[in-house]
């Protein structure tokens, strides 16, 4: 199995992509972070969503349309 045959997310932290890992087998529909340090920190520094594959980061704070 390759690795770019698993399937894959992007942390709501960082905004990084990972990929699916043998610990998150049962549990992979929950996965939201890539690391427990993304889940500690739990706020974005940006704020990136997913619209049909693209993602768009948009900086965060008071200069932010």
């Amino acid at each position: 199995r390759k690795k770019s045959d698993l399937p894959s997310k992007i942390c709501r932290t960082c905004a990084r992509p990972f990929v699916w890992r043998k610990k998150w087998a049962k549990t992979w529909d929950e996965v939201l972070y890539c690391s427990q340090k993304c889940r500690r920190t739990g706020q974005p520094a940006d704020v990136a969503t997913e619209r049909d594959g693209i993602i768009e980061v948009a900086p965060s704070g008071a200069d932010a349309p």
